[in-house]
């Protein structure tokens, strides 16, 4: 595997970063994680656009341009012959010294790493997830945003943990108000009567891009979409449930602490959304060649 990090490539074994990065530090830094399929690298335009939109908000100057991440993203895909898989584009803050000032770094460093990702086993996919609410809730508007992709996941982790302690692959997360926010890693959806429904980003959910794409696939086969505050009510009273994301793509749900969501199966708006998404993905997006 061939890793690009400021400028060069490395492998798998030389790639490093200094122990004095305030990513590793403090986890001071923005990241996206990325898909290619068939060639393509998926809504990558996208995917760097909201990579920029974390740093403004953390005041974090990228040392490339939009073009330049857009075609060092290509190449790493090129340098490791990849036409399915995930990309990870990490931007850190940089060396610096043992405090906490970000002025002490001074050049942020770029990463780009490609190879593969499997979040949930491929039998999820067909018999749809069994997920739980967890205590854990979502970070405040006025604390770290959760609009912000940075490389602090504590906040997610520790829900991870406790979806884990539950025998669970997924949790759903509240907000400090108690409506339902996102995933540890995914946005959530729910078919109610027909109509879609989603968590706004108001609520802290991610400004998602499969979220994004979904919305737009729905749309487009007539669907009705809301994004209304959403309680555990709502979605134990749904008729279907599913959650995207790039790594996850859609995956369906069918139970939530302990309540059965529909019928208990894939649902018929699912199942067509899932076929939408993935045809989507053969035929969009940047050619790597």
């Amino acid at each position: 595997m061939k890793i690009f990090i400021d400028g060069k490539f490395y492998s798998e074994r030389d790639a490093k970063v200094s122990v004095f990065d305030h990513g590793l530090l403090y986890g001071d830094g923005i990241f996206e994680g990325i898909r290619a399929y068939n060639g393509r690298v998926f809504k990558l335009k996208e995917h760097i656009d909201r990579l920029f939109c974390s740093a403004k908000a953390i005041l974090l100057e990228i040392p490339m341009s939009h073009e330049k991440i857009s075609e060092a993203v290509l190449e790493t895909c090129r340098k490791n012959k990849l036409r399915d898989g995930y990309i990870r584009l990490v931007v850190t803050r940089g060396v610096g010294s043992l405090g906490l000032n970000p002025k002490s770094c001074k050049r942020p460093s770029v990463i780009i790493i490609a190879g593969s990702i499997q979040l949930y086993p491929p039998e999820f996919y067909a018999k749809g997830l069994t997920i739980i609410t967890v205590p854990t809730a979502r970070n405040l508007h006025s604390a770290l945003n959760p609009a912000i992709k940075s490389l602090n996941y504590l906040n997610n982790i520790l829900a991870k943990i406790e979806a884990n302690n539950g025998g669970c692959e997924e949790a759903v997360m509240l907000n400090a108000e108690g409506y339902v926010a996102e995933c540890t890693g995914d946005n959530l959806f729910i078919v109610k009567s027909g109509e879609l429904f989603t968590p706004p980003l108001s609520a802290g959910a991610l400004y998602g891009i499969t979220r994004q794409t979904v919305i737009e696939l729905a749309q487009e086969d007539g669907l009705k979409v809301s994004e209304p505050n959403l309680t555990r009510y709502d979605l134990f009273n749904a008729d279907e449930c599913f959650l995207t994301g790039t790594g996850a793509e859609l995956i369906p749900v069918v139970k939530i602490d302990g309540r059965v969501i529909g019928n208990g199966k894939l649902g018929a708006l699912t199942r067509k959304l899932v076929a939408d998404y993935r045809a989507l993905t053969k035929v969009s997006g940047e050619p790597i060649v």
